[in-house]
């Protein structure tokens, strides 16, 4: 009833320009996003009343006109928003032709390095914090590289970046030092993660005190450490899995217990799969496999995702079948083909991290380590108190290309060639693997049923 009482709104204000939108927040208030349609569809921006869009009668005799619009829209999210409107809104697709992708990564370069202290040295200013050391920033570029989990790659999440300049400038002022160092860099990241993992600490107390049973000294026959990865969201942290392969006369095949109790995700079960078709490649050229198998995460009672086991996995089968014992102070990470050639996996730095502290706390042997696959190096940035050790000979990474390599490290037996009559290098590991899978083909009997 008053026009004093009327308000421009943000598409007014931007009207001749542009006007960048958060998605999330468009879409969490009720009636904006067909509003904004409607004016984009109609090219004018129409004053009214949300109450009337709820079925509501407002008393007013004043209803102004349309006004022209002449905006360009950018609207900014996260990838899932887009898809979604993209798949479930019809007009999206026609209002909004220009897709824009930014990655959260760039590379380690001279200029782009540059760069990006160029910007941490903005975010200093504006902080008003300790100038920073030239170590401070060489090691805030390595935790960069760290969270992008590349050499040849840096973050560029800075809201992350900030957050630890902000607490090490706060353990610098608490010194009373003049400058920011790498010291108190490290310390910051370590703060962060000491707060979160709790859950580490409780899972490496329980290995510690045998509740939950991994095996870090002397050989083993069918049993392997794996390691998995449990993401709680701000943190993720790798943690040792006991697993066991069992193998008899039989026809039932591999068994996966882990999916016969539906505790198996879609992809760890290909996982699974893809080693029936490795052992019937290596064994099976003018044979059939007649036994039974069963591969097992001990101690797990939760769901089972991913395929970084499968390496693990086969090596425990190898190992069953050949009799041969596996070096427990070893652990394994790696997806396998069918060729038996090892693929890379994801969150290297937390696994060996994870299976490092559990073998500090138990004491280094300097016989421990990782078996990694050779294309998993670029990704290697581990903390700083690791690869020191690494650096005096008590803790070892393998980074290797197939199963034979990871085969002999684990056994210390060659694994084996196949030789031109099909038989295998004698005293492999592939050789014990051929003749065990003959003795339990001889256990089989024909069936002697006949019919009349």
């Amino acid at each position: 009833t008053n026009f004093t009482l009327i308000r421009g709104g943000s598409l007014h204000k931007a009207n001749g320009g542009y006007l960048i939108i958060p998605l999330k927040e468009l879409l969490l208030n009720y009636f904006s996003w067909d509003s904004l349609k409607r004016a984009l569809n109609n090219n004018e921006v129409i004053i009214e009343d949300p109450n009337e869009r709820f079925g509501f009668f407002s008393a007013k005799s004043l209803k102004p006109d349309p006004i022209p619009l002449n905006v360009q829209i950018v609207l900014i999210g996260s990838p899932r928003w887009y898809y979604l409107l993209y798949q479930l809104d019809e007009d999206f697709k026609e209002l909004f032709k220009v897709k824009a992708e930014f990655d959260t990564t760039m590379d380690f370069s001279t200029q782009n390095i540059n760069d990006f202290a160029e910007v941490i040295y903005k975010i200093e200013r504006e902080n008003d914090f300790l100038s920073l050391s030239d170590n401070a920033m060489a090691r805030i570029i390595e935790q960069a590289s760290r969270m992008a989990e590349d050499q040849k790659k840096l973050s560029i999440k800075f809201g992350e970046i900030s957050n630890i300049l902000h607490e090490a400038n706060h353990y610098a002022l608490l010194e009373s030092k003049d400058e920011i160092t790498s010291e108190h860099i490290t310390k910051a990241v370590d703060a962060k993660y000491f707060r979160s993992n709790l859950i580490q600490e409780k899972i490496n107390e329980m290995i510690k005190r045998k509740k939950l049973m991994i095996s870090l000294t002397d050989s083993k026959i069918g049993q392997i450490n794996g390691i998995s990865i449990i993401d709680l969201g701000d943190i993720s942290f790798g943690r040792p899995n006991k697993i066991t392969a069992s193998v008899a006369s039989g026809k039932g095949g591999l068994i996966d217990i882990e999916r016969e109790a539906k505790l198996a995700g879609p992809i760890h079960t290909k996982g699974v799969l893809i080693l029936l078709g490795f052992l019937a490649e290596k064994y099976a050229q003018n044979k059939p496999i007649s036994l039974f198998a069963s591969l097992v995460f001990e101690q797990s009672y939760s769901e089972i995702e991913g395929d970084s086991a499968s390496s693990a996995e086969l090596y425990a089968i190898l190992s069953s079948l050949s009799q041969i014992p596996i070096k427990q102070g070893i652990a394994v990470t790696g997806a396998i083909n069918q060729k038996g050639e090892l693929q890379p996996v994801g969150a290297i730095n937390e696994k060996i991290e994870g299976f490092f502290e559990v073998c500090n706390q138990a004491g280094l042997s300097g016989e421990q380590g990782v078996i990694i696959p050779k294309s998993n190096i670029e990704n290697l940035m581990l903390k700083p108190e690791v690869v020191q050790v690494i650096k005096e000979g008590k803790f070892h990474i393998w980074a290797i290309r197939d199963i034979d390599e990871g085969i002999e490290i684990l056994t210390g037996y060659p694994a084996g060639k196949r030789l031109k009559n099909g038989s295998f290098t004698k005293k492999s590991v592939h050789n014990l693997v051929d003749s065990r899978i003959d003795e339990l083909n001889k256990n089989i009997k024909p069936n002697t049923n006949t019919k009349k």
